[in-house]
């Protein structure tokens, strides 16, 4: 017996020592363009569903025909899903094309047969897939509202589908929202951020800079000295320089008042 048990743990340690082997080479490749074999592939499924059985079997269904939980799941969904999952008469979209394992197209198959299930997709989300766990923004009611949308879902066509969305509240979850075109704003500010050089020759204070067209040399805020320095213009003159520029005025004017005629006398008027 203690032969067997000591057999046994050399031939795991031996496993172990392959594995650890095939991982530390770098033998497996990580890319998503490049799919899992299908021993792979059928091994993560089955884990994957059975997983989702197991948690999902007690989970309560109330009932999913609700009109307006249906118009409120419509809105969510727009907003926080149609990227991966499309709608109805929508194209693949970038992010749809590249994620690996591929999102199901929604509009198409729906989400389980089994409304469970997808409730518990939806809020705990599933590893290493880019499925987010919505739980996390998400009260279970709104989770519910995007649940019922989605059995109507493939019975849509685009106008259909359209309507339902406009008549929503749009993005709305009793809070947590993030702001329509969060990115977008970021990148705009990057790109007008008065560090990002002189391009579009906007100040700091977001007007158009005096002195120089847009974009060329000291047309910014820190222009050069053929520009007109807004922080300059406004500082008093000192009793001293006052008293030179004025004498530097009368001498101006005298200079200006006397003149040298032809037989070297100067004269003045």
């Amino acid at each position: 017996m203690k032969r067997i048990i000591i057999s046994f743990a050399a031939f795991c340690a031996l496993g172990l020592l392959v594995v650890a082997g095939v991982v530390f080479s770098g033998l497996i490749n990580v890319a998503a363009d490049d799919p899992h074999t299908g021993v792979v592939h059928a091994f993560l499924e089955t884990a994957r569903n059975r997983s989702i059985e197991v948690r999902s079997e007690d989970i309560v269904v109330p009932s999913l025909d609700d009109e307006d939980q249906i118009r409120a799941g419509a809105g969510n969904y727009d907003s926080m899903c149609v990227g991966c999952h499309l709608a109805p008469g929508m194209a693949e979209t970038e992010l749809s094309n590249g994620l690996y394992p591929a999102p199901p197209s929604l509009a198409e198959a729906g989400l389980y047969g089994d409304p469970a299930k997808t409730f518990w997709v939806i809020k705990h989300g599933i590893k290493a897939t880019g499925m987010p766990a919505w739980g996390k923004s998400m009260a279970d009611p709104y989770i519910w509202g995007m649940v019922a949308f989605l059995q109507k879902l493939p019975e849509l066509d685009e106008g259909a589908y359209r309507a339902l969305v406009a008549s929503s509240g749009g993005h709305q979850h009793g809070g947590g929202e993030t702001p329509a075109g969060h990115g977008k704003q970021h990148g705009e500010m990057a790109s007008g951020d008065h560090h990002q050089g002189d391009s579009g020759g906007s100040d700091h204070h977001g007007s158009s800079s005096s002195g120089g067209a847009p974009g060329q040399p000291g047309s910014g805020h820190h222009g050069g000295k053929e520009s007109d320095d807004h922080h300059a213009s406004d500082q008093p003159q000192t009793a001293e320089e006052s008293t030179d520029n004025d004498r530097a005025d009368a001498e101006g004017k005298s200079s200006a008042n006397n003149h040298v005629h032809a037989d070297g006398k100067q004269h003045e008027h």
